[in-house]
């Protein structure tokens, strides 16, 4: 009642033991495809973990840099913009890591928070009535008055660009180890269990367990078995270019590392900006919003101090550093598996499975 191993000589196997051997070559092929996944799933999730502390890093530096800036040359204001700031920074995060949101939105909501800091802190300190309600008009009259000029658009596009590649990078990496698991899992069809059976295990019936299949007969079972997978070749080819193409395109004119360390130095040029035009500001925001209550005697705004270069050059450098090492590293060694899902049945065959250097080898029906 044998239906894979049939053989004229006399067997030691039964039905149920077939069933067992076929539930063996599952369970084993999975095995097999998951050791092969390893190493490459155990590369992805590596970098993954590396370029985010790496994004991280800097973006602790670029976010400390910006702090330091209001701490140091705009001081009235240091205590109410730390929580504009720490938003700005949780948004790009964000956005790197491929939130639902954009760089423009964050910015632009950043420099509507920090315009009635600038205007009741910097331009009119004397004000005492910072109402929600004034604050809100502020808020929303920093749209139509543009009080940071182009810098706050230069900020966006800067940003925009360089930040593009990341999230895009953060994604696709994610999209590698979404592929790698699913190919894990591809279930194995009734007629390739059969094959791998009668490959593997019906040798063992006529009491041959030490013989092996032989190489080209292994090859066209395992051919047979993942001709859904291996067809993945022309995708996961055009997937490393992609991540190559990514890669360099974080490390090129629109840097990363650069855009994020100057964005303190667009913030100070947009308070400048907004200062030096301090009087129209103003006579437009009285139309708009209505006078606010002053102080008797209008305080100085003398009391800002020149910006202190910060001295965290160290942590951004070895940050930039590293980056730049995790990025060659990593596409180096996905350029190396451009043919993993073409040569997965050549791998598999590979190694134990089958005979090699050997003068006598399991064709499927004998011994040759």
């Amino acid at each position: 009642d044998l239906q894979i191993c049939q053989h004229r000589a006399p067997t030691c196997c039964t039905k149920k033991m077939e069933e067992s051997y076929q539930a063996a070559v599952r369970r084993e092929r999975t095995q097999s495809i998951q050791a092969l996944n390893f190493e490459l799933k155990y590369m992805i999730v590596g970098h993954i973990t590396a370029f985010q502390e790496a994004f991280e890093s800097l973006l602790r530096f670029a976010e400390n840099r910006t702090s330091s800036l209001f701490e140091t040359a705009y001081r009235p204001m240091a205590k109410e913009a730390a929580e504009p700031v720490k938003e700005l920074f949780t948004d790009i995060s964000l956005y790197i890591l491929g939130a639902e949101t954009t760089v423009e939105s964050a910015v632009l909501r950043f420099f509507d928070s920090l315009f009635p800091l600038v205007y009741s802190r910097l331009i009119n300190p004397g004000i005492t009535d910072l109402s929600e309600d004034y604050t809100e008009c502020l808020r929303l009259t920093r749209q139509d008055i543009n009080p940071f000029g182009h810098y706050s658009k230069n900020m966006v596009t800067e940003l925009s660009k360089s930040l593009w590649a990341s999230r895009m990078l953060s994604q696709a990496l994610s999209l590698g180890i979404e592929v790698i698991n699913t190919t894990e899992h591809a279930a194995l069809t009734k007629e390739c269990s059969r094959a791998l059976v009668k490959m593997q295990y019906c040798p063992h019936c006529q009491g041959l367990t030490l013989i092996r299949p032989c190489v080209g007969y292994c090859l066209n079972v395992m051919r047979g078995c993942l001709a859904s997978v291996s067809e993945l070749d022309a995708q996961w080819r055009e997937y490393i270019s992609t991540l190559e193409y990514l890669t360099n395109e974080m490390a090129a004119s629109h840097d990363l590392e650069i855009a994020l360390s100057g964005m303190w130095n667009s913030i100070n040029e947009a308070i400048l900006h907004a200062q030096l035009n301090g009087p129209q500001l103003s006579a437009t925001v009285d139309k708009v919003c209505g006078q606010p209550r002053q102080q008797e005697g209008n305080l100085s705004s003398a009391n800002t101090v020149p910006v202190k270069e910060v001295t965290e050059a160290q942590t951004f450098v070895m940050a930039h550093a590293s980056l730049n090492n995790k990025r060659r590293e990593f596409i180096s060694y996905m350029k190396r598996s451009r043919t993993f899902y073409a040569s997965i049945a050549e791998r598999l065959c590979d190694g134990d499975l089958v005979m090699r250097d050997s003068s006598t080898c399991w064709n499927g029906e004998d011994v040759v």
